[in-house]
């Protein structure tokens, strides 16, 4: 016997399901986003201390 399939939907329920992958994916995005901005400032205060470095030798 074949497996039955899933029932499709109505338009507030399948709007409700896309909200909510959409909420999901975005505090995902978010804290990538943060994540990059961390490693950017990391890396150009690091950048910033060898500039000063080799402009004091």
């Amino acid at each position: 016997m074949a497996p039955s399939l899933p029932t499709s939907r109505t338009g507030r329920q399948r709007l409700i399901a896309v909200w909510e992958w959409i909420v999901r994916r975005r505090r995902i995005a978010l804290a990538q986003l943060l994540r990059g901005a961390c490693y950017g400032a990391g890396t150009g205060v690091v950048g910033l201390i060898f500039m000063w470095v080799e402009h004091q030798m």
